[in-house]
């Protein structure tokens, strides 16, 4: 069967099924007040996960900010590396943050890795072919 410009593929509309989430929506909606009264009274009696449920909406957990940092600059990775582990030695950045950079790191320098052997390997390559 062709598609036929201007003709619906489905002329009866959605099913019904996909009208139940609205409704059930609309349901929770209009009982919104109750069941949040509900769920503060459960928790105020010591409901462990209406009080979960209650502070993770109120109360969210915080979420880590990025902070500027100044390290030396170092013209080598591994002096870089150590400007790092200092200030994170000396408490100048978090653990976490330090780590984070340490890794940062280590994948700049797989980059360069990998771009002076393609380097490599294009002058072996031409060099290959100029003594043919």
């Amino acid at each position: 069967m062709a598609f036929q410009k201007g003709t619906s593929g489905n002329p009866k509309g959605r099913t019904p099924a996909h009208l139940t989430a609205a409704k059930v929506r609309k349901d929770i909606n209009d009982d919104l007040p109750d069941i949040l009264n509900k769920l503060i009274e459960l928790a105020k009696g010591g409901d462990v996960q209406a009080i979960k449920l209650v502070l993770e909406r109120v109360c969210p957990a915080l979420k880590p900010q990025t902070v500027p940092i100044s390290l030396p600059v170092s013209d080598s990775l591994a002096g870089q590396g150590n400007e790092i582990i200092r200030a994170t030695m000396t408490g100048k950045i978090p653990p976490d943050i330090g780590s984070q950079l340490i890794t940062s790191l280590a994948n700049q320098a797989k980059i360069i890795e990998i771009d002076e052997l393609t380097k490599r390997i294009e002058a072996l390559e031409v060099n290959n072919e100029s003594k043919k």
